[in-house]
């Protein structure tokens, strides 16, 4: 396994973000329950999210996410992965 940093960028639209962060989280939650998912939080500026997803390839970090609620309800414009190696530091599970 490999840890891949996913990012998402959100829709400009704050009131539809909020609609579903709640179900987001949740889902979220329980794939870092599962191990699948080591660590997520907002970024700063534009609107959007940092995700660290443990998974043997870059599209299966992906498919990892497709249940995520935000991307079922079009909340996410974008979303980029790319292998993460950590150098210093260590991740559960990485």
């Amino acid at each position: 396994m490999a840890a891949f940093a996913v990012q998402y960028t959100y829709v400009d639209d704050a009131s539809r973000v909020a609609t579903f962060r709640p179900e987001h989280r949740e889902h979220l939650s329980e794939l870092h329950r599962e191990g699948t998912l080591l660590l997520s939080g907002p970024l700063s500026g534009e609107p959007g999210a940092l995700l660290i997803v443990l998974a043997d390839s870059a599209e299966e970090a992906l498919a990892k996410l497709d249940g995520d609620p935000f991307k079922r309800e079009r909340v996410i414009a974008d979303r980029s992965v790319r292998e993460w190696t950590v150098v210093i530091g260590q991740l559960p599970g990485a």
